[in-house]
């Protein structure tokens, strides 16, 4: 029995905010400044009408068109969002009717970020392994742009919305699913996190609440808070571990890897496991420049403009890492 990726497709919102209005926003952060430090020109931005489920069934239906799926094979939608359209039900099951997928499918949401098409590739895996599914739409849509804070110019200057659609098959596909690594340290929870909002701290933030920060960012309990310098180090610690365990898991030495994967985070931090881990940039991938991090998107997005612009063959490694803390790894063969 074997799991393998069929294929993969995206969708990226029509609004793109640019550095250019980043910098009219804020003068102080140059054009120069913020694409330097983060690698990222410009991110796309959900409408206001525009929320996870719309996202994640237009990246379906551009799946199903582009590589001629038919939908009705779908027998199971997994869907990882932290931004669920409401507390309940479970988007997943809106967006099984909308997509007209069998009411035979099975369907559920998880909550994971950057590290969640990992765990979504994985529970596939265990779903096909088991012998419970023979067609995974695997979904990540995330709209963190609605989390930010007007006036956040760190977090706004990173993160991006996005949605992606992989269909993960028993049957034939592009690359076999390997082995796996996991890994979870709840103690950085107050790191990235989203306070209001839930059953715990209901309700959103109003301005009274606003509180500025010595770097001039301004953040409330309802929009998204992000401690830059302990995820930059809780990254450092746990990635480069993540990467050994994942290649001994696979039985593999990093001489057998053909590319890397990571989470697009920014391109500054990028560049510090690539160098920490010792990686050859030329077996390194990188594309953020114009869609910015879009959270679980970006492993996904990354991976299909890798195989579309490269004849790869062999072993690609992919790795997931941030909220929760939560982090993930696992290698693709391509033969």
């Amino acid at each position: 029995m074997k799991a393998k990726i069929k294929a993969i497709s995206y969708y990226l919102p029509e609004k793109i905010l640019g550095n250019e209005e980043i910098n009219t926003l804020f003068p102080e952060w140059s054009v120069d400044k913020i694409s330097s430090k983060t690698g990222i020109y410009s991110r796309h931005i959900a409408a206001e009408d525009e929320f996870s489920s719309d996202m994640a069934i237009k990246a379906a239906e551009n799946l199903f068109s582009e590589h001629n799926i038919d939908r009705k094979d779908i027998d199971f939608i997994l869907l990882c969002t932290q931004s669920p359209d409401y507390i309940l039900p479970t988007t997943a099951c809106i967006i099984q009717d909308k997509l007209g997928i069998p009411t035979s499918a099975g369907a559920l949401d998880f909550n994971l970020g950057c590290s969640g098409y990992i765990y979504g590739l994985g529970l596939a895996k265990g779903l096909v392994y088991a012998g419970i599914a023979k067609n995974i739409l695997l979904l990540t849509a995330e709209t963190y742009s609605k989390f930010i804070h007007p006036k956040d110019k760190s977090n706004l200057t990173i993160f991006g919305d996005a949605a992606s659609a992989t269909l993960i098959t028993a049957g034939d596909g592009f690359a076999e699913i390997g082995e796996f690594d996991f890994g979870t340290d709840g103690k950085g929870a107050e790191n990235l996190i989203v306070k209001k909002g839930g059953v715990k701290f209901p309700g959103l933030s109003d301005q009274s609440e606003d509180v500025t920060d010595e770097f001039g960012n301004v953040n409330s309990p309802g929009k998204l808070h992000m401690n830059g310098g302990e995820i930059f180090g809780f990254t450092s610690g746990a990635v480069p571990k993540l990467i050994q365990n994942v290649l001994t898991n696979n039985k593999l030495e990093p001489s057998e890897i053909n590319l890397y994967v990571f989470h697009q985070a920014n391109k500054y931090m990028l560049n510090h496991l690539r160098k920490k881990i010792n990686i050859e940039e030329e077996k390194f991938f990188y594309f953020l420049k114009d869609c910015g991090n879009t959270v679980s998107s970006t492993i996904p997005i990354a991976l299909k403009e890798a195989v579309k612009d490269a004849d790869l063959n062999g072993n690609i490694l992919l790795a997931g890492f941030g909220v929760g803390y939560s982090w993930g790894g696992c290698v693709l063969n391509i033969g």
